[in-house]
């Protein structure tokens, strides 16, 4: 039987995000939005559309290939000259320097991910991109490498979903963000039950699906994380035709579970505050 240890987890969700890295660097970037990716570049269901084309005119292009999220933190998350704005699994990069345009040259995104592959074609996009005001750091989002309340900020697209700890990913957000500070992420989200074979396939975790929490849950666990101000909006519903590689590369007939996961799962924009000092 498949591990499903949250350090096994982890490894597998390191490696292939690592995988997807190296195809966009090379040019390779054809297979790249497969079904045991979390989409890449804007090309499935999970992933199209998701930036105005001017909000993204002037960006490299890898940073938009390796776009792997499933929504637009940026687009809601409103954020103001002069803030520090984290972003937690930053990928290619494409928030973290659409992050630093909102925030100017008073204010400093960062970036933070686990896959060197990934901090390497981030690193180079902003190099190209010619943003200074912008830092990636090496870490994973259980542990992130900053200090108590250093930001004002914390966006992420499609990853907190990924994490085998997420109690533990909202307390990190917690202790870094400063009184008052703001938490505004995309992330898939669970509508209702899915047969338990989905829920622990690792393919379909890489896919940004089998790890996805229920909304109530989500809210709950935000709450005992200390935050207040919690909302949820809908963003995307996604059919089982949307999911049907997903489940063909996971090893399921998609037919016969095509009920089950019709409008099962979404992507959501959440928002929450961490109370004043």
């Amino acid at each position: 039987m498949t591990s499903t240890t949250p350090a096994h987890i982890t490894d597998v969700v390191k490696r292939k995000y690592g995988e997807i890295a190296d195809q966009v660097a090379s040019g390779r970037d054809e297979s790249c939005c497969g079904p045991s990716a979390c989409g890449c570049g804007g090309t499935d269901p999970m992933t199209a559309d998701l930036y105005d084309p001017g909000q993204v005119r002037d960006l490299p292009p890898d940073a938009l290939t390796a776009s792997l999220g499933c929504g637009n933190p940026t687009a809601l998350a409103e954020l103001r000259p002069g803030e520090t704005v984290l972003d937690l699994g930053s990928g290619g990069g494409i928030d973290v320097l659409l992050s630093a345009r909102r925030v100017g040259p008073t204010g400093k995104a960062y970036g933070l991910d686990m896959t060197d592959q990934m901090l390497a074609l981030a690193r180079e996009n902003q190099r190209t991109a010619g943003v200074e005001n912008v830092e990636f750091l090496k870490g994973q989002i259980e542990a992130i490498p900053l200090p108590d309340a250093s930001v004002d900020v914390i966006i992420s697209n499609c990853v907190i979903n990924l994490s085998a700890d997420k109690d533990r990913v909202l307390a990190e957000a917690w202790r870094v963000l400063r009184p008052g500070g703001r938490l505004a992420v995309s992330d898939v989200v669970r509508r209702r039950a899915v047969p338990e074979a989905v829920g622990r396939s690792l393919e379909l975790w890489i896919g940004c699906v089998a790890g996805a929490l229920d909304e109530s849950d989500y809210r709950a666990r935000l709450a005992a994380a200390g935050f207040v101000e919690i909302e949820l909006e809908p963003t995307r519903i996604y059919r089982a035709a949307d999911a049907e590689a997903f489940l063909e590369k996971a090893g399921f007939d998609p037919h016969a579970v095509a009920e089950e996961v019709d409008g099962a799962f979404m992507s959501a924009f959440i928002r929450a505050t961490r109370p004043p000092a």
